[in-house]
């Protein structure tokens, strides 16, 4: 975990995090549905942020040949999400990445497919769809990527989340919490957030995501 500015809001008494996200990560598109569900149970409002398995990744020459295939499709479908971004404002961010994960994770659908399916179920314009296979936004593409990666450090994949101060790694959590479950795994974060010299809480995984059936 490393410091950040991100704090609770005074005027408000509300907690302000920050959840960077690549579309194409199963187990950061798990810990959004986590946060989602904080959010009905816990007064915290979040900004939505871009990174980047492909960039994270990039140059890499020891990766196993299928994965280097999914790093360079992956630029397609966060590419979308930041031209999204450049051209309707940071309000399109959440709704775009929910409906690229429910066709990218719960239907299984090829990026190219996704993408279409995205764009057309939030009556998008289809045309951004170009930007899967454009370098045009990824200066800003990869600015937000790098600022999640100054906050938390080099040895970390997505999602990473920025609150009280303190950014992280995870949660890698299956199935998402619901309820007040989501509710007191978030208090628990915030617990670690504010213990002073706390890095580090693992194990192996010994599951894959399991997603619900509702997104």
């Amino acid at each position: 975990m490393a410091r950040v500015s991100t704090e609770t809001t005074p005027a408000t008494g509300r907690a302000a995090a920050e959840f960077w996200f690549d579309p194409l990560c199963p187990w950061a598109w798990m810990t959004s549905r986590w946060m989602g569900h904080v959010q009905q149970v816990r007064d915290v409002d979040v900004t939505w942020s871009v990174m980047s398995l492909s960039v994270l990744n990039e140059g890499r020459e020891d990766l196993p040949e299928k994965y280097r295939e999914l790093m360079d499709a992956g630029w397609g479908p966060v590419r979308v999400v930041v031209a999204a971004r450049h051209t309707l404002g940071d309000d399109i961010v959440k709704p775009l990445y929910d409906a690229l994960g429910k066709h990218i994770h719960h239907r299984e659908e090829d990026y190219d497919t996704a993408i279409a399916g995205a764009l057309a179920d939030l009556d998008l314009p289809a045309e951004l769809a170009e930007a899967a296979r454009s370098d045009e936004h990824d200066d800003e593409l990869r600015a937000s990527h790098q600022r999640a990666i100054d906050l938390v450090g080099d040895d970390v994949g997505t999602p990473v989340v920025a609150v009280d101060g303190v950014a992280f790694f995870g949660p890698v959590v299956t199935p998402a919490p619901k309820g007040e479950a989501a509710g007191l795994l978030w208090d628990g974060c915030l617990l670690l957030a504010r213990t002073p010299g706390f890095y580090e809480l693992k194990r192996s995984r010994t599951q894959g995501p399991i997603f619900d059936t509702e997104g």
